[in-house]
């Protein structure tokens, strides 16, 4: 059983901890926020890119040369893998629901007898999976030192995943990163971004029919890498809110798992000291009693 300096020590040390998680907490909170207001002020131009890159594939005509980040090169044999996470823990399961998705993903490749090659956009993300896939990452985005996220960050990778395609170093290249819904659920999102996924809803029954000049190839020839860079910055943005709001909720639980402990701790703590006194006032009546 332990004794009360041990208990004593043990309630210090929880609620020291438990500061620690408030102070976090409060942190991500107005951290959130900012980011929040990021992550759904870039999603509109996000997906009027998309419906406009719909638009233009839908308007060539069949047959047509088309950007090879759009048509592909018609090879499927090596998957470029992005997955963005974080670079810093204690925020859930955010990193892993993340990681979890790629892995599947890199699995899945795999035993189809796919080339897999990973670039991981975050700390976090290499490290659950180089203990799986260490030999199919070939580079670490660290992004500790940025304090804002911002264009030029994503417009870096951007261009990597462009010339990478463009030497050909991949067929498929697919995007991984958490769509924040609110700040106890963040939704593990895979997407496609090499070739590009087009929807047939949307190409199906265009709102309008437009003329271009110069004409759609030479048009989707410079907004297509430019898309590439957009949905990285989106999804850039999305994980920022992401993990804050992640990390929100763990420091809430956290806090209030802590204050349980303190709770159970000192019941125990009190319950001790009154057996201890008890003990030494039957010890003292005993003792008075046999004099």
């Amino acid at each position: 059983m332990p004794s009360l300096k041990d208990l004593r020590n043990r309630i210090a040390s929880v609620k020291a901890t438990q500061k620690i998680t408030k102070a976090m907490q409060m942190v991500a909170a107005a951290k959130l926020r900012r980011a929040q207001n990021a992550a759904e002020a870039a999603r509109p131009y996000a997906e009027r890119m998309g419906r406009v890159l719909n638009a233009l594939a839908a308007s060539i005509a069949p047959g047509s040369p088309a950007p090879g980040l759009l048509a592909g090169n018609g090879r499927d044999k090596i998957h470029l893998l992005i997955v963005c996470t974080a670079e810093r823990g204690l925020c859930g399961g955010f990193n892993s629901s993340i990681a979890r998705l790629a892995r599947e993903a890199a699995t899945a490749l795999i035993g189809q007898g796919k080339t897999v090659k990973i670039i991981c956009v975050g700390k976090k993300g290499n490290d659950i999976l180089r203990r799986q896939f260490e030999r199919e990452i070939i580079e670490v985005v660290d992004l500790r030192s940025v304090k804002q996220l911002g264009f030029v960050n994503a417009e870096a990778i951007g261009r990597k995943i462009v010339s990478m395609y463009e030497a050909g170093d991949f067929d498929v290249c697919t995007l991984f990163y958490a769509r924040f819904k609110s700040v106890i659920s963040q939704i593990p999102t895979a997407l496609q971004l090499v070739p590009l996924s087009v929807s047939r809803e949307e190409t199906a029954a265009p709102e309008a029919v437009y003329d271009y000049e110069p004409d759609e190839e030479q048009i989707l020839t410079t907004l297509l890498p430019r898309n590439v860079s957009i949905q990285v910055l989106r999804a850039l943005l999305e994980n920022a809110a992401s993990e804050q709001g992640a990390r929100m909720s763990a420091m809430d639980s956290a806090s209030r798992n802590a204050g349980e402990m303190i709770k159970k701790q000192t019941m125990q703590y009190n319950r001790s000291r009154q057996a201890m006194i008890t003990k030494e006032l039957i010890e003292i009546i005993s003792g008075a009693e046999a004099l």
